[in-house]
Protein backbone atom coordinates (compact mmCIF):
# COMPACT_ATOMS: atom_id res chain seq x y z
CA UNK A 1 0.00 0.00 0.00
CA UNK A 2 1.75 3.44 -0.70
CA UNK A 3 0.96 6.19 1.80
CA UNK A 4 1.82 9.77 2.12
CA UNK A 5 -0.40 9.82 4.81
CA UNK A 6 2.14 8.28 7.70
CA UNK A 7 5.33 9.12 8.93
CA UNK A 8 7.96 8.08 11.18
CA UNK A 9 9.60 11.02 14.04
CA UNK A 10 12.87 10.77 15.05
CA UNK A 11 13.88 11.88 18.96
CA UNK A 12 16.61 11.80 20.88
CA UNK A 13 16.70 11.47 24.87
CA UNK A 14 19.41 11.75 27.41
CA UNK A 15 18.51 8.78 29.59
CA UNK A 16 16.22 5.78 29.13
CA UNK A 17 14.25 6.45 31.91
CA UNK A 18 13.82 10.25 30.11
CA UNK A 19 12.76 8.31 26.60
CA UNK A 20 10.07 5.67 28.48
CA UNK A 21 8.49 8.70 30.16
CA UNK A 22 7.91 10.52 26.58
CA UNK A 23 7.01 6.99 24.96
CA UNK A 24 4.38 7.06 27.52
CA UNK A 25 3.09 10.32 27.39
CA UNK A 26 3.28 9.85 23.76
CA UNK A 27 1.22 6.79 23.35
CA UNK A 28 -1.10 8.20 26.15
CA UNK A 29 -2.20 11.37 23.87
CA UNK A 30 -2.07 8.81 20.89
CA UNK A 31 0.22 10.96 19.44
CA UNK A 32 1.96 7.89 17.91
CA UNK A 33 0.93 4.10 17.67
CA UNK A 34 4.54 2.37 18.22
CA UNK A 35 7.47 4.30 20.00
CA UNK A 36 10.62 2.16 19.80
CA UNK A 37 13.69 2.78 21.85
CA UNK A 38 17.37 1.84 20.72
CA UNK A 39 20.74 3.06 23.49
CA UNK A 40 22.85 4.95 20.82
CA UNK A 41 26.39 7.23 20.96
CA UNK A 42 25.92 10.31 19.49
CA UNK A 43 28.37 12.66 18.03
CA UNK A 44 27.09 16.22 17.54
CA UNK A 45 28.93 19.84 17.10
CA UNK A 46 27.12 21.89 20.08
CA UNK A 47 28.70 24.97 21.48
CA UNK A 48 31.52 25.64 18.89
CA UNK A 49 32.87 21.75 19.97
CA UNK A 50 32.44 18.36 18.95
CA UNK A 51 30.78 16.54 21.46
CA UNK A 52 29.35 13.08 22.29
CA UNK A 53 27.09 11.76 24.50
CA UNK A 54 25.05 8.17 25.31
CA UNK A 55 21.81 8.86 24.29
CA UNK A 56 18.48 6.86 23.63
CA UNK A 57 16.82 6.82 20.38
CA UNK A 58 13.14 7.15 19.59
CA UNK A 59 11.69 5.94 16.54
CA UNK A 60 7.58 6.97 16.45
CA UNK A 61 5.16 5.28 14.00
CA UNK A 62 2.47 7.83 13.64
CA UNK A 63 -0.05 9.58 10.90
CA UNK A 64 0.84 12.40 8.90
CA UNK A 65 -2.47 14.35 10.84
CA UNK A 66 -1.17 13.83 13.80
CA UNK A 67 2.53 15.39 13.16
CA UNK A 68 2.22 18.51 14.51
CA UNK A 69 0.38 17.56 17.42
CA UNK A 70 3.63 15.62 18.09
CA UNK A 71 6.01 17.66 17.56
CA UNK A 72 4.21 20.60 20.14
CA UNK A 73 4.19 17.85 22.66
CA UNK A 74 7.94 16.54 21.99
CA UNK A 75 8.93 20.09 22.25
CA UNK A 76 7.09 20.68 25.71
CA UNK A 77 8.31 17.86 27.52
CA UNK A 78 11.37 17.24 26.25
CA UNK A 79 14.16 18.08 28.38
CA UNK A 80 16.67 19.21 25.66
CA UNK A 81 16.64 23.22 24.61
CA UNK A 82 16.62 21.80 21.19
CA UNK A 83 15.49 18.43 20.92
CA UNK A 84 15.96 16.38 17.77
CA UNK A 85 12.37 16.39 16.16
CA UNK A 86 12.88 14.78 12.12
CA UNK A 87 10.01 13.41 10.27
CA UNK A 88 10.51 11.22 7.22
CA UNK A 89 7.56 9.93 5.52
CA UNK A 90 6.14 6.56 5.02
CA UNK A 91 5.75 6.13 1.40
CA UNK A 92 4.59 2.60 1.79
CA UNK A 93 4.06 -0.32 4.17
CA UNK A 94 1.61 -3.09 4.65
CA UNK A 95 -2.38 -2.34 4.24
CA UNK A 96 -3.00 -3.43 7.90
CA UNK A 97 -0.35 -1.78 9.55
CA UNK A 98 -0.75 1.64 8.20
CA UNK A 99 -4.56 1.11 9.35
CA UNK A 100 -3.02 -0.04 12.67
CA UNK A 101 -1.70 3.47 12.56
CA UNK A 102 -4.74 5.26 11.79
CA UNK A 103 -6.93 3.48 14.31
CA UNK A 104 -4.45 3.69 17.23
CA UNK A 105 -4.18 7.76 16.39
CA UNK A 106 -7.51 8.05 15.90
CA UNK A 107 -6.90 9.37 12.11
CA UNK A 108 -9.49 5.96 10.74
Amino acid sequence: MESSGYCMVITTAPERDEAEKLARGILENLLAACVQLSDIRSFFFWDGQIQNDDEVSLFIKTTTKRYAALESYIREYHPYDVPEIIQLPITGGSSEYLAWLDATTGAG
